[in-house]
């Protein structure tokens, strides 16, 4: 007898298509069942199998403490088929107070610190449930939700939790799946019951209502959250978008007209211990020498305290330095990128994640007063059959007492269900009592009552969302602003004014020299170089871009993407090595690269509010779109850089180019070798956006731009030839958003102007 062939079927098919099935069903399993929290209970499936887990185990917040270790072990044993390791990790961040704004795990013993110590192992730390996650799961026994086969078919576990408590806005969540991520900051939960209260009368709310309603994130380490309304109302309107928290700080005046500042909050996600290692580098490296020292008297409470360099040192000064340096300001983002009812993914804004969790509850309504309904019904045939009992007690016993199968002759000579029959056939003798058929007659009297209360419960809409209203307004009660939970923490702070920190006064001012070669790489060398023919770069790239600065000197940066981007030159890499890649200093998307690069020449204070008070530049689109913008408006604060430049589909920044003041009018130069000038008055001064038409194009774009003086003529740099002059430019001379005429003879074959 032949063997069977132990590979099985083997079967043809190309790498790239196998590849691409496996690799996409474990982005789908990625997405749905580790990174991405369901929008109805706002729970990943390790956080929903862990809660499920512990209430099996009876660990509900009025029983004693467990050992973590047997709730690991049931839940990877039972539910979730992983390490130990990841779902103690889960178990632990629920339980951590400064993690988790509303806790769901109790724990006992060492479960970590702010400072980013570890937990202590499982086998030393016990836990039970909150009251929070006990709303979480409050109806579960109700049919409230539905129920599949664990893993190994032997069990089974709740698709999703009947959530009582909107858990996705007040605790947050935040994963990175397969293509997609998301972000959601914890929220007040009194703030998020007025909204959804105010939803169930008003569906159609506007966003700036519910920003009245829910002003921000409530981070459970408090902080102050400084981002201006309008981006709070856009972000939360749109479903992305950031959050500006900044630590909490007081000034504390000391003897002899000195102090010190004591900051009691920090923001949310940042390990205490690290803070302050940044701070102190700053102060070793003197790249902040206006701070004198830093210390941590923190106890239970934290205390980070500052002390100034000198008492005539302006506190707010200071911190703003700070904010700017250290991670005494963060930016938490917001991208509410979850999974629907339908388990499908995607981005929702505030209104639609509100209304998603109503939806959910009034379907758990719905199927527990169904569940009710039903058990009433089962009893009232129950108690009609007692009570059918009771009346004919003596032919019962008879029956009973002499056939050999009673229950099918109650069931004919009573018309008794079979039900019935067995459940008098069931009944003790202690039943037999006169009370009990009067107890009978009265809890029948009850449940009749009450059956027919939620058969009108299921008939009336309106007063189903009434009782929705009503538990929502148990949980603000339970958890309100009265309680030490339910209190805001994060307070809600006006934006920083743009505060002018002499930044000259704390570095020292000397003339350097910044390389940017073609591959992104950029450094400094001391001194104004003037050679070229000594630089070296990494083997394969040259040199792009040669900048006279000095340390003190802020560098501007335009990328593809249409945004400027900030860096100050003293902290650009120095030495003799090639440097470091530009992108690793500023968030410069990917599939993007430098357009342009220059020194910023700031608004001479008491300069003249003229044309000629401040420098402008030209930005311009590959599409030959662009406009005028001002100097003092590129500026960014944050790695992020500011959009200046709004593009359209599959479109491109080209450059940006500084107007020189005695030029007045600008050279657009086609990629199909055309020529326009036209009066620079004829751009508009903006500060951001898409820009008018320079340059009109059958086919291709635009190619480069430069500002000139027409006395002067138009010059351009053309090879080995050198700068080349045409000074009867009159023919190219138009006005904007014309074709322009073919180029002067000998123009430069790369059709640049430098």
């Amino acid at each position: 007898m032949a063997k069977a062939d132990p590979t099985g079927e083997i079967r043809d098919i190309r790498l790239a298509d196998a590849l691409s099935e496996r690799y996409l069903s474990y982005a789908l399993s990625t997405i749905v069942s580790r990174s991405l929290p369901d929008v109805r209970d706002g729970l990943k499936p390790v956080h929903r199998r862990l809660l499920y887990a512990m209430r099996k185990l009876k660990m509900d917040p009025d029983a004693g403490f467990k050992k973590c270790a047997r709730v690991v072990g049931d839940v990877i044993g039972k539910y979730h088929p992983h390490g130990d390791a990841a779902v103690y990790d889960t178990l632990v961040r629920l339980a951590q107070e400064f993690a988790q704004r509303y806790t769901l795990v109790d724990g006992q013993g060492n479960f970590g610190n702010i400072d980013g110590d570890n937990a202590a192992a499982m086998r030393y730390t016990e836990a039970r449930l909150t009251q929070v996650a006990w709303t979480l799961l409050d109806g579960i026994d109700e049919d409230a939700v539905d129920f599949r086969d664990t893993y190994d078919g032997e069990d089974s576990e709740p698709v999703v939790l009947p959530a009582r408590f909107p858990n996705l806005l007040a605790n947050g969540s935040a994963g990175i799946a397969v293509g997609m991520a998301t972000s959601i900051p914890p929220h007040n939960i009194v703030e998020l019951c007025n909204a959804l209260v105010h939803l169930i009368k008003f569906p159609k709310v506007t966003f700036d209502k519910l920003v009245e309603l829910v002003p921000g994130p409530d981070f459970p380490t408090g902080g102050v959250l400084i981002e201006p309304h309008d981006n709070i109302v856009e972000a939360y309107r749109t479903g992305r978008g950031g959050f500006r928290l900044r630590a909490k700080w007081a000034k504390e005046n000391l003897p002899h007209g000195q102090y010190q500042i004591v900051i009691s909050e920090i923001p949310y996600q940042i390990q205490k211990s690290r803070l302050i290692e940044k701070i102190a580098e700053l102060v070793i490296s003197k790249k902040l020498p206006i701070l004198a020292d830093v210390r941590d008297e923190s106890s239970e409470d934290i205390r980070i305290v500052l002390e100034p360099k000198s008492r005539t040192i302006d506190a707010g000064m200071l911190m703003e330095q700070l904010f700017r340096l250290t991670e005494l300001e963060t930016r938490f983002p917001l991208n509410m990128n979850v999974l629907d009812a339908n388990t499908t993914p995607g981005v929702m804004n505030l209104r639609q994640v509100l209304q998603a969790f109503l939806d959910h509850r009034h379907e758990v309504l719905v199927r527990c007063t169904k569940y009710r309904l039903g058990k009433i019904e089962h009893r009232l045939e129950m108690l009609e059959g007692f009570l059918i009992a009771f009346l004919n007690l003596d032919k019962i016993i008879k029956i009973i007492r002499n056939e050999d199968e009673p229950k099918q002759k109650l069931m004919t000579a009573f018309t008794l269900t079979e039900g019935q029959a067995e459940a008098i056939l069931n009944m003790r003798l202690r039943q037999l009592r006169k009370l009990e058929e009067m107890a009978i007659k009265t809890e029948h009297a009850a449940l009749t009552k009450e059956g027919k209360d939620l058969r009108a419960l299921l008939r009336d809409p309106k007063r189903r969302w009434k009782v929705i209203g009503e538990e929502i307004a148990d949980i603000k009660t339970t958890f309100g602003s009265k309680t030490l939970l339910g209190r805001r923490r994060t307070e809600i702070g006006k934006p920083p004014t743009a505060v002018v920190v002499p930044l000259d006064a704390m570095i020292e001012r000397e003339p350097i020299t910044v390389l940017a070669s073609e591959k992104g790489w950029i450094r400094t060398q001391k001194g104004h170089v003037t050679e070229t023919s000594d630089l070296k770069y990494k083997e394969g790239d040259r040199g792009r871009f040669l900048l006279h600065a000095e340390t003190t000197d802020k560098l501007l940066v335009f990328a593809t993407n249409g945004r400027f981007y900030t860096l100050g030159c003293d902290k650009l890499p120095g030495g003799r090595g090639h440097g470091e890649p530009l992108r690793l200093m500023i968030d410069l998307t990917e599939g993007h690269d430098v357009a342009a690069m220059f020194i910023h020449k700031p608004t001479e204070p008491g300069a003249k509010a003229t044309k000629e008070a401040g420098r402008r530049l030209v930005v311009a689109s590959e599409s030959g779109r662009g406009f005028i913008v001002e100097e003092e408006h590129l500026i960014a604060q944050t790695r992020n850089g500011r959009q200046v430049l709004n593009l359209g589909n599959a479109e491109e920044a080209l450059t940006a180019i500084i107007i020189d003041p005695s030029h007045g009018h600008l050279a657009v130069l086609g990629a199909n070798r055309k020529l326009l000038i036209f009066p620079l008055d004829e751009l508009p001064v903006m500060t951001r956006g898409r820009g008018v038409i320079l340059q009109r194009y059958a086919k291709g774009g635009l190619a480069d731009i430069t500002t000139l003086n027409v006395r002067e003529g138009l010059s351009w740099r053309s090879g080995q030839q050198g700068v080349r002059t045409e000074p009867d430019i009159k023919r190219w001379v138009g006005k904007r958003s014309q074709t322009g005429m073919v180029v002067p003879k000998g123009f430069s074959r790369a059709n640049k102007f430098n």
